[in-house]
């Protein structure tokens, strides 16, 4: 039996036609590996032109919702939206949002510190040897002094990446991806010239020794002592700016 679809207005009819077709794959009314009907098929049934159909279904692939395959057996089939894929596009999003200036840099350090801080104190009591053993590697690649600035960002990113899995929880790991994966190379981009690496070693340090005790208050605090590091640079960051506009 072909799903229903509530009736179509004139303006934004792709839109509308992508969310009606999206909250049928939501609901179950359209299955994952279900092939769709054909563009003539949807065309009929909503009532517009092919093209029409042809934009929403493009709105759907960029959702992630759907892909096309070729051949004999080919078509357009519904597909379940893998998290690593929802993870980049979030993490994109936010990318976007600061570049755009949609998130100010107090907002950043405010998420990541509240975000985070759920992370340690579940990491605390979920993390294993391989964990604190993964977090060390990294501390010991942040001390060599011959490190790049894009590598040590970029360990910098897979240590607390690290913590995020340590705490196992699924949801958690999404969604701290916008923080982790988005937010930390910009806020690293920012505040590279000014900051010093010794002191977000130290920090590391405090926050890994908390780790291995099991104590999650302690994390939690070693988090707080590096995001009011961090918004300190920030702040140096934005001095330097100023001071070298014409």
């Amino acid at each position: 039996m072909e799903p229903s679809y509530g009736q179509i207005v004139t303006t934004s009819a792709a839109s509308q036609i992508a969310d009606q077709l999206q909250q049928a794959i939501m609901d179950g009314r359209l299955k994952v590996d279900e092939r769709l009907p054909t563009e003539e098929e949807l065309a009929a049934q909503f009532g517009v032109s092919r093209p029409t159909v042809r934009e929403a279904l493009k709105r759907l692939a960029a959702r992630h919702l759907i892909r096309s395959r070729r051949g004999p057996t080919g078509g357009t089939f519904v597909t379940g939206p893998s998290p690593e894929e929802l993870a980049t596009s979030l993490g994109t999003s936010v990318t976007l949002l600061v570049a755009t200036g949609g998130v100010s840099l107090e907002e950043m350090a405010t998420a990541r510190l509240e975000m985070e801080a759920v992370c340690c104190r579940l990491a605390a009591q979920n993390r294993t040897d391989m964990h604190l053993a993964a977090l060390e590697a990294e501390i010991a690649q942040q001390r060599t002094a011959s490190l790049s600035d894009q590598d040590f960002c970029a360990s910098d990113v897979r240590f607390h990446r690290t913590i995020v899995d340590a705490a196992g929880n699924a949801l958690l790991r999404f969604l701290m991806n916008a923080v982790v994966e988005a937010l930390m190379p910009v806020s690293n981009m920012i505040i590279f010239r000014v900051r010093d690496r010794k002191e977000i070693v130290a920090h590391h340090e405090t926050l890994l020794a908390a780790l291995r005790d099991r104590d999650g208050e302690a994390a939690v605090a070693a988090l707080g002592g590096l995001v009011r590091y961090i918004r300190a640079q920030y702040e140096k960051a934005e001095e330097a700016r100023k001071a070298a506009r014409p």
